[in-house]
């Protein structure tokens, strides 16, 4: 466990964290059941095909690419980003409730780092208004890479001047965490606010 006197920087990851995202929030709109709609999402509009367009594909590529291969599915593949905003809802109040409690206190410096379309982003920083916490937010889709890559964790340090043995990461995917903590941060597996709230606490952070 690190020391309180030793964390000066905390980075969030959004989705699923700070961002309540999931595409079967628009297709359980479109599938009768569920036992179809999870194939479609474990087999044909897949998270490592959502994972290209957040390393800078461009949603038209991605689309027309899952389209020649599954024929079959095609409305479904193309409401993937034709009806995006339905899968995004409100934020993790509780998380928020954390983000705005640790921008109060003024220990530590706020940044975000997140796996996101470029093209998809800025529909994310008109509707969520905290976003305006952070002092500085990477977006996989905007530098053309994505965690869990080296070199995205490199340029968050060097864009923004984060010493990596002082910063903390949060993230709920645990690849993630693992690839960060690699490049030399502390980092938390993010499950729930809950948990976070108390990680937080007996770490002294909070």
């Amino acid at each position: 466990m690190f020391m309180k006197n030793t964390i000066d920087t905390l980075v969030f990851d959004l989705g699923g964290v700070l961002i309540d995202w999931n595409p079967r929030y628009l297709y359980r709109e479109i599938f009768p059941n569920s036992e179809e709609m999870e194939h479609f999402l474990n087999q044909v509009c897949t998270s490592e095909w959502n994972e290209q367009q957040d390393a800078g594909r461009s949603l038209a590529e991605g689309t027309e690419t899952l389209v020649v291969a599954h024929p079959n599915w095609e409305p479904e593949i193309r409401a993937f980003y034709g009806q995006w905003e339905k899968m995004l809802q409100g934020p993790i109040t509780g998380t928020l409730r954390l983000l705005e409690k640790l921008a109060g206190m003024g220990n530590y410096r706020l940044y975000a780092l997140t796996n996101w379309s470029a093209e998809l982003w800025p529909i994310a920083w008109e509707r969520y208004a905290f976003l305006k916490t952070f002092q500085g937010i990477l977006v996989s889709g905007q530098e053309k890479m994505a965690k869990p890559e080296a070199r995205i964790y490199a340029l968050l340090f060097q864009r923004f001047g984060i010493r990596p043995e002082k910063a903390l990461f949060i993230d709920d995917n645990l690849r993630n965490v693992i690839a960060s903590r690699q490049a030399g941060m502390a980092a938390y597996h993010f499950n729930s606010p809950e948990g976070l709230e108390g990680f937080l606490t007996e770490s002294g952070l909070l």
